[in-house]
């Protein structure tokens, strides 16, 4: 045991150094931390004296530790050394310097001193934008790209030879803090121990900077930071979120200096509001219920979310012209108390303030971003619950009025408005029937701005007043799905579903399958009257499995694995190699109109658990149930842009998805011909991911073998289903010769026993079909098959009734050659085809002929034929003795032209997932 302990000591030691830090801040602690941690030995720390009586917090966990900490305010005085300072830290002995955050000027004979001198980390990728303030120019200067520099320290800090690089791209809305924590902290601190591990080594590079594209910037000062807005909006914006938060890029408004914070560039669409003028502007900026929008010279726009005061106040720009209309609240007895703990809080922070007053300015008496962090969160962990963002904290700096914002914020007053829904209404169904019509964006409803709507039908009597006349649905433009997208990319990237724990978000999705249950009957209502299912099949099926649906895949989201892979190792390193599975970002679906919401369900769900944000385009004649989806997904919490819903034309809003640069996947059902045009357009795009369920033409072969009263009901339910509008529908059932006219005669028996009618009423079996086109177009496939030659057993034209009503149809005598052998009815039309008796490899012959391959079935008493046929059934899914057996935990998806890609079962939720491999030596 002593040898294997002294064997692991050596390799733990080996090629480490002694180390001096030399700098300050809670990235210089995690360098600190993460160094140790590695097995260096850190002699010595020099960070900056203590402020208002708090240690920096490198300081603070060196001390804890027991390494020796100097805490010099200055290391030269008038160009020159002080020589205790530097006999100080020569004899800690270290043999590299380590400086992540250093804001003191070293003297050359300290950075010079260890044996292998000093290296520095610096927010820029050097040579470009050498100085104090490099993250600020990034963005600035509009830069595409950011990242940071190790380098060798020299007597100009920012011009040594370089060790190591790291970029990233620069986000449309990025802003220092955004860059900073998403990429140059963390990946800083790895890259600073991975550099210390590189000399210690003896691999570390020393590439020389180059002058070519090299730049300094100095720290900006406020005096310079006023927004020249005679410019193009993208570069006001850079200005702004460049000296976001410091020094604070300011205008003139009314008189008086106001800093701007929190930019974002706007799309085409500009939110309504109150005319504000802005001095210098090339026209007057507009405050809206979500922020001051402000033109460039380009009249594009952008949104600024805060501004501050002369004063030092901060508030929301929405909020401008009625900034001082909020009067104070009086405080309840246990309010006052709750306040008095807060004060406690706030005492325990600034420790350096002799008491805490109403006035007493949390920033002005020293607290930092990471105070910041701790008045939230000690405040939250008292008061369960509460909503409270560290943002909150900049809005309302003083003491009086933080608790003024935190008892309206216990109190409810400050949340968001309860969502406006504009219903249609409709007493049906012995039920008042409530819709949303409009637009779904953000977590609101909002009408088209261009006014034009479109008619939605009632299939069971054809008329378009069945609803009031604000039941239209509008027809949308470029100019939605654009937004919808943004708002979809923005819940993604910033936005706290971005952020959930996955078993929290799998709380909100069995949340919103809990209210889908509690308003079945009305969800079921409008699937019945906007698309004509069957009530008691809308609620069984539609509905029905949509709940199913949502509460397996909830249960998947904290359940979503990589794994780890032993790969060959690199001596005397060894590699750690594991992949994880991320989500792809923001998705689009397009969703037919056969089962508006079980497949907005089925693609959907697997989506949302997988971690993405979606856009949904519902079939433009089936709307209604996807935009009371979308009223319940607010009601169960689910976060603003996580889900938007925009109904319209496949030609317009499906193609925009289609093109759109920032949808990473699309998953489509749908025909073929459209399922090509989607691929050929995403390709062309982005190359986003796609899934497609295209057209069928399944066949089922039935034995003469088999249980005939199973084959006879599975048969009819395998044509017939919700009026034939079923994916997965027989297209075309061949029967053994020895059985087939006993089929047929019992097969019309059946089909004469069915109830054609209204689809709310509890003992009808068949109603009506989606809307016009699509009965007009099953009369003529029906005319086709007689002129070709096949018999007309039952039915072949529609109804003589008001609506959409198509007679469930029988044809036999199809040969294979005949159009409805193998074109698609998507309706209630059973076309049957005869084999000879024992010719099973004949028959799978002519089953597979056909460029389909969504679902088949066979039926046979005989297990070892039913394993054969099912063998050789070239489709995606096979029914042995069974149909339209689907379950949510099984995969479902096509082959050849019926699409690829799964929905449901897990194999559901790698459509919507990527996989990382990485690889990690040590």
């Amino acid at each position: 045991m002593l040898f294997l302990l002294s064997c692991f000591l050596q390799n733990y030691y080996q090629n480490k150094l002694r180390l001096a830090l030399i700098g300050q801040s809670l990235f210089g602690q995690e360098v600190y931390t993460n160094l140790r941690k590695q097995g260096h030995k850190v002699v010595g720390v020099f960070t900056v004296p203590d402020r208002d009586g708090k240690a920096d917090p490198l300081a603070v966990v060196a001390e804890k530790d027991g390494t020796p900490v100097f805490k010099f305010p200055r290391w030269r005085v008038k160009g020159k050394p002080i020589p205790e300072v530097v006999e100080a830290y020569k004899a800690v002995g270290a043999e590299l310097n380590v400086m992540p955050f250093c804001s003191q000027f070293i003297p050359m004979n300290v950075i010079d001193h260890p044996a292998h001198g000093s290296i520095i980390y610096h927010p820029s990728i050097l040579p470009l934008h050498r100085g104090a303030s490099a993250i600020n120019w990034t963005l600035i200067q509009g830069d595409k790209k950011a990242g940071f520099s190790i380098f060798w320290a020299d007597d100009g800090l920012d011009t040594g030879p370089i060790l190591l690089q790291r970029e990233c791209p620069v986000e449309p809305n990025d802003t220092v803090d955004s860059l900073y924590n998403r990429f140059l902290f963390p990946e800083g601190i790895k890259a600073m121990v991975e550099s210390v591990q590189l000399i210690a080594d003896g691999k570390a590079p020393r590439v020389p900077q180059t002058e070519e594209e090299a730049s300094y910037e100095g720290i900006q000062k406020k005096s310079n930071s006023k927004v020249n807005l005679a410019q193009p909006a993208e570069a006001i914006h850079n200005w702004i979120r460049g000296h976001d938060k410091v020094p604070g890029a300011w205008t003139v408004i009314d008189g008086q200096t106001v800093t701007l914070y929190g930019s974002s560039m706007l799309g085409e669409s500009v939110p309504a509001g109150q005319a504000l003028e802005i001095e210098g502007a090339s026209q007057a900026g507009v405050v809206t219920k979500d922020g001051l929008v402000l033109y460039g010279s380009d009249s594009k726009a952008l949104m600024v979310k805060n501004l501050q005061f002369e004063d030092g106040k901060m508030i929301s720009a929405a909020k401008y012209f009625s900034s001082g209309d909020t009067a104070s609240v009086e405080l309840t007895d246990d309010e006052k108390k709750m306040a008095e703990e807060i004060r406690d809080i706030w005492k325990g922070i600034l420790s350096n303030v002799a008491a805490i007053e109403e006035t007493t300015d949390f920033f002005k008496s020293g607290a930092a971003s990471m105070d910041v962090v701790r008045l939230v969160e000690e405040i939250k962990q008292k008061c369960a619950g509460l909503q409270l963002q560290n943002e909150d904290v900049y809005m309302a700096t003083t003491f009086q009025d933080f608790i003024q914002m935190f008892v309206r914020r216990l109190r409810g007053e400050d949340r968001e408005e309860e969502m406006v829904i504009d219903y249609a209404t409709k007493d049906v169904n012995n039920m008042t029937v409530k819709m949303p019509w409009q637009c779904f964006i953000n977590g609101k409803f909002e009408d088209a701005e261009n006014g034009k709507t479109a008619n939605t039908v009632n299939p069971a009597d054809g008329s378009v007043s069945y609803f009031d006349i604000h039941s239209h649905i509008h027809t949308d433009i470029h100019t939605y799905v654009d937004r919808a997208v943004a708002a979809a990319k923005e819940a993604f990237q910033v936005g706290p579903w971005g952020r959930m724990n996955p078993r929290d978000r799998g709380t909100l999705l069995y949340k919103l399958a809990d209210l889908m249950e509690e308003h079945q009957e009305e969800l079921a209502t409008i699937e019945s009257i906007d698309s004509g299912a069957v009530y008691t099949l809308a609620l069984k099926t539609h509905v029905g499995m949509s709940i199913q649906t949502f509460r397996y895949f909830a249960g998947w989201c904290d359940k979503i694995q990589g794994k780890t892979i032993p790969i060959n190792q690199a001596r005397p390193n060894r590699n750690l190699t594991f992949t994880k599975k991320e989500p792809l970002g923001v998705c689009a679906i397009v969703i037919p109109w056969n089962y508006p919401l079980m497949m907005l369900a089925w693609k959907s769900a697997a989506c949302l658990a997988a971690g993405n944000t979606l856009v949904l385009k519902p079939a433009q004649v089936t709307p209604l149930s996807a935009l009371k989806f979308a009223e319940l997904t607010v009601k169960a919490g689910i976060p603003k842009g996580v889900i938007n819903i925009v109904p319209g034309s496949g030609g317009m809003v499906g193609q925009r998805m289609s093109d759109h640069p920032d949808i990473r996947k699309l998953g489509f059902t749908g025909s073929t011909p459209i399922g090509k045009q989607i691929m050929k357009s995403c390709a062309l795009s982005n190359l986003k991911k796609v899934s497609l369920e295209l057209g069928g033409k399944s066949p089922l072969i039935i034995f003469s073998d088999c249980d005939m009263d199973k084959a006879v009901r599975m048969g009819m339910s395998s044509v017939f289903f919700n009026k034939g509008e079923n994916c997965i529908a027989a297209g075309r059932l061949f029967v053994e010769e020895s059985i087939h006219d006993e089929y047929i005669r019992r097969v019309v028996e059946e089909i004469k026993k069915m109830k054609v009618g209204d689809p709310l009423h509890r003992s009808t079996d068949h109603g009506p079909q989606n809307h016009k086109a699509h009965m007009d177009k099953l009369v003529e496939y029906c005319e086709v098959g007689m002129k070709e030659g096949a018999t007309l057993v039952y039915g072949g034209k529609q109804v003589d009734r008001p609506g959409f009503f198509m007679e469930p149809t029988l044809f036999t005598d199809v040969e294979d050659h005949m159009f409805i052998a193998k074109e698609e009815s998507f309706g209630p039309i059973m076309v049957v085809s005869k084999f000879k008796d024992g010719d099973i490899d004949g028959v799978l012959n002519r089953a597979n002929d056909t460029e389909f391959g969504l679902a088949s079935g066979v039926f046979t008493r005989d297990i070892n034929k039913a394993m054969y046929v099912s063998e050789r059934l070239d489709a995606g899914t096979v029914f042995v003795n069974t149909y339209n057996k689907t379950d949510v935990a099984s995969p479902f998806g096509g082959f050849k032209q019926s699409g690829f890609g799964k929905d449901l079962g897990e194999d559901a939720l790698n459509e919507y997932l990527r996989t990382k491999a990485v690889t990690v030596e040590y």
